[in-house]
């Protein structure tokens, strides 16, 4: 069990986090494809060659994952809406089953009193944008922005916080420079307009929201801690360098409206002209800033790598099953690191969790959350205005480019059966939010 009591926060969000294309599966009644199932379907890019057609099936069994947030004691659930579920070109025609979806799935948040805190843009884009070039053409800026205007429509009376984009490092660099996910290019150029252009379409749709009343408007970032291989002046510069590209570059966009130099040193060739005039729009004012955290990664110099001329090496600590270094101090610096350098922002932890093979019980991930929970109280002791904390993942679901096999899930699904159980980490949180 957790050695820290949920007093200790005072008033605070405890939630766990989904994502549309990891549970749902429902790839029936209208929905449009994304490039997710093309990614899955060309048989080298996933493991097993795994699909997330069918998923945890939470399509179709909502009810009973909503009623496990409850009685587990959760008052929050950060979830995502499927684009092509909505929009199955990605603009024009609405699929109507997509809305009514949607509007069943956050009815029963509320009859639940679970706060829901929505995604607009979680990795599923429309394969028919992405044939009009996906997030190279600018023009995303303003399909993502009339796709999230519909969306507030239709349910933004309801929401209680709403994220434009999650993880925009993983939706640019990991997916269109080291290419491990959808789209799954390997192209500087590539690189340099999608890391411009998803922060392009985030203010586009931040602007176009506030235009119609809408508040509680943030973005969801992924930060990793980087530290140097060894203590040598070369590896302290890569670990900057990773810094920039993963951090700083996003940190910098939003709240500075600039990019580190280190990145443009490599990148400035390949960006969109005049990309200083977006500025402006990058930056436009949020309300609050989400922070997904899960490891950390210790950076050489390695000058057979072409462009960037870094590398990665394991750290000394404790793996997941994923082989990611577990750092829970890394949560509190950077938590710390935020709020000092770039906003003064109501904080939260949007993900934090790890795979683990243990299928149910999942003594090291209740170890994990524990240690993770005391670094983010840590930050909000030293004056850090965190908010609220969300577990991933609620359910063991479609892990991307893992497929199956990597198990984040606070609740076991067998996938034949789509039978639920929960695992000790689920008890955990139920001993804590429920006694």
């Amino acid at each position: 069990m957790f050695t820290f009591n949920k007093q200790d926060f005072g008033d605070f969000t405890f939630g766990a986090a989904t994502a549309a294309y990891q549970i749902e599966g429902g790839q029936t009644e209208g929905q449009g494809m994304s490039i997710w199932d093309s990614f899955a379907a060309t048989g080298r890019n996933v493991a097993g060659q795994e699909t997330g057609e069918i998923a945890c099936d939470h399509y179709n069994r909502w009810p009973e994952d909503l009623d496990l947030l409850k009685e587990a004691g959760f008052d929050a659930y950060r979830f995502s809406f499927a684009w092509p579920r909505i929009l199955p070109q990605g603009t024009g025609a609405i699929n109507q089953a997509g809305l009514d979806f949607y509007d069943r799935l956050i009815d029963g948040m509320l009859e639940r009193n679970l706060k829901p805190f929505a995604t607009l843009y979680h990795w599923d884009l429309p394969s028919t944008l992405q044939d009009k070039g996906g997030w190279l053409n600018r023009d995303i800026a303003n399909w993502l922005a009339d796709y999230a205007e519909l969306v507030y429509q239709k349910f933004g009376d309801r929401l209680a916080k709403i994220a434009t984009i999650n993880e925009p490092w993983c939706v640019s660099f990991l997916s269109h420079y080291l290419g491990v996910h959808a789209p799954g290019y390997r192209d500087l150029r590539a690189t340099a307009r999608a890391m411009h252009h998803v922060l392009l379409a985030h203010g586009t749709t931040i602007e176009r929201l506030r235009s119609l009343g809408a508040k509680d408007l943030g973005i969801v970032l992924n930060l990793e801690f980087a530290k140097g291989a060894t203590e040598s002046d070369e590896d302290k510069a890569a670990a900057d360098l990773w810094d920039s590209i993963y951090n700083k570059w996003f940190l910098g966009g939003v709240f500075k409206q600039n990019y580190p130099q280190n990145v443009m040193d490599v990148l400035e060739p390949y960006m969109p002209d005049n990309y200083q005039d977006d500025m402006p729009t990058i930056g436009t004012k949020l309300d609050w800033l989400g922070i997904n955290y899960y490891t950390r990664s210790h950076m050489k110099h390695d000058a057979s790598v072409p462009n960037f001329q870094i590398s990665s090496v394991p750290g000394p600590l404790e793996k997941t099953d994923l082989g990611w270094e577990i750092y829970p101090q890394g949560l509190t610096e950077l938590l710390k690191r935020v709020a000092k350098d770039y906003t003064d922002l109501p904080l939260y932890v949007t993900e934090n969790g790890l795979a683990d093979a243990e299928l149910y019980d999942d003594q090291l991930r209740v170890k994990y959350y524990d240690q993770h929970y005391k670094a983010a109280l840590q930050a909000k002791q030293e004056g850090v205005d965190l908010r609220g904390y969300f577990a991933w993942s609620l359910l063991d679901n479609y892990e991307w480019a893992e497929g199956y096999d990597k198990r984040f899930g606070m609740v076991h699904v067998d996938y034949e059966t789509q039978k639920r159980t929960p695992k000790s980490s689920y008890r955990a949180f139920q001993k804590l939010l429920k006694d």
